[in-house]
């Protein structure tokens, strides 16, 4: 039987602003290389995501040699070149502090004036460790950086075709933001029971079968937000802690994996228990 390849990866340096496609990802500690390394936070330090801030969506940061860029609409470019020598606080991201670095007033100034409120850039330096939710984590030094709880999410395409199937506007797949997007899975949701699985040389464990939130709902080129896909979702997709789109991952060490790569899955645990899963399971 055909195995599942990977059909994409992406890596979204600030957390909650655009992702940018690799070919090629490099799997550090905490995940893809620089992912989620950066985040927007208020005044206070407390994080800001597209939540609150859903034009958040619409800028852009690329990683260059030289530093990182930003783009957005109506903006001149910014840049900063990434430091660990500006001052250190400690950050809030959820339940978890975390000492970051804060990355000066430009870029500060600059993201102020685009989101219309007062916002600091933070970094979380090499040094800085926030662990994975023990609750979940198959070892205790799985770490990540400021992504909401784990290291990477991966989401097969055919269940975002299934999902598709029952919307009057089709979704792509960045109103997710997956790492890593896979095909040939036998199924829609099929990822909700990989528990052990390798990319290339890379092992990972499924954790935790993801539970979505308002950024789905917003537009990342327009970051116009309406009621889909949560709307469709709750239908058939639901468990008491909210509608479930994708499988959260966490490595069991550093690695490299490539678009193409087959994905081998190892072991398998039992379905999440979502309202409507006998339903869908044919479609």
């Amino acid at each position: 039987m055909p195995r599942p390849v990977v059909t994409g990866l992406y890596v979204y340096p600030v957390k909650s602003c655009a992702g940018t496609p690799l070919h090629v990802a490099e799997i550090s500690p905490r995940g893809i290389l620089h992912d989620r390394e950066f985040m927007v936070t208020d005044p206070d330090g407390r994080f800001m995501t597209q939540r609150e801030l859903p034009h958040l969506a619409q800028v852009r940061p690329t990683l260059a040699r030289d530093g990182l860029a930003f783009a957005a609409p109506g903006m001149p470019t910014g840049k900063i070149s990434p430091t660990d020598a500006g001052p250190r606080h400690e950050v809030v991201v959820w339940r978890d502090s975390v000492v970051a670095v804060d990355q000066g007033s430009l870029i500060a100034d600059w993201l102020s004036t685009f989101l219309e409120t007062q916002v600091r850039l933070v970094r979380m330096p090499a040094e800085s460790v926030r662990r994975v939710d023990p609750r979940f984590a198959p070892r205790p030094s799985d770490q990540v950086g400021f992504a909401d709880g784990y290291p990477l999410l991966l989401i097969a395409e055919e269940s975002l075709d299934d999902l598709n199937s029952r919307l009057n506007c089709p979704l792509p797949m960045n109103r997710f933001r997956p790492n890593v997007v896979v095909r040939g899975t036998a199924r829609p949701y099929a990822e909700d029971e990989w528990a052990e699985l390798c990319i290339g040389e890379v092992r990972f464990n499924g954790v935790k079968t993801c539970a979505r939130c308002a950024i789905t709902t917003t537009d990342q080129v327009t970051a116009e937000r309406g009621v889909e896909p949560l709307a469709t979702l709750a239908g058939y997709r639901r468990i008491d802690r909210g509608v479930l789109f994708g499988q959260n991952l966490v490595h069991a060490a550093p690695g490299r994996i490539a678009v193409g790569d087959q994905v081998t899955v190892r072991a398998f645990a039992d379905p999440p228990a979502v309202e409507g899963t006998r339903a869908c399971s044919v479609s």
